[in-house]
């Protein structure tokens, strides 16, 4: 699983470890409370669910994890995503706020958890602001919370700092993938 703040850069890396190593991995979906942003679709970035239909998930252990985020939204690692991409022989990559990632750590034996960060506390704010996806509020509370999370990146067994896109995703990919040939299993999150 990856866990780090927002600004990272994440989800370039994701894609990255991906395309090195097709046909092992497969990214889990979750499930939000927020709304769908202009481009997102149903499926492939979240499944957007209302906060009944995520209460009835929690109620019901449908959840592998499940955090509120600063915004107030909540998100989650819905099991059935797991389940399905087990079944197709691959190991799923879990994009985990720390939080969740923690808890997952915690739940499940040989999850790998990687840390990433950006090089410096001013690039991840400069990225932030950059993508322009949040309000300035937003941004300060995400900022609040990626000094909380920088310090909590000694609790996963790796940390990858995105300085180099490349440079990060190849840090990436081998961690991830003599993890699965030691696991010598493709089903572990």
């Amino acid at each position: 699983m990856v866990t780090g703040p927002s600004g990272a850069g994440k989800s370039m890396l994701e894609k990255a470890l991906l395309e090195r190593l097709p046909g092992r991995l497969e990214l889990a979906v979750s499930a939000t409370t927020r709304p769908r942003r202009p481009g997102e679709q149903e499926g492939r970035e979240y499944w957007f669910v209302s906060d009944a239909e995520f209460d009835r998930m929690v109620a019901e252990d449908e959840l592998l994890e499940w955090v509120s985020y600063v915004s107030g939204h909540r998100y989650g690692t819905p099991r059935a995503e797991i389940e399905r991409i087990g079944a197709a022989g691959k190991a799923p990559l879990l994009d985990l706020e720390t939080e969740g990632a923690l808890r997952v750590r915690d739940e499940v034996p040989g999850a790998v958890t990687i840390f990433v960060d950006a090089p410096s506390f001013e690039e991840l704010e400069r990225r932030l602001r950059a993508r322009a996806t949040e309000s300035a509020g937003e941004i300060g509370e995400r900022l609040a919370l990626a000094r909380r999370q920088q310090q909590q990146a000694g609790e996963f067994a790796h940390v990858v700092v995105n300085d180099d896109l490349d440079r990060a995703a190849d840090e990436l990919a081998g961690i991830v993938n003599d993890a699965l040939s030691a696991a010598g299993t493709m089903s572990r999150p």
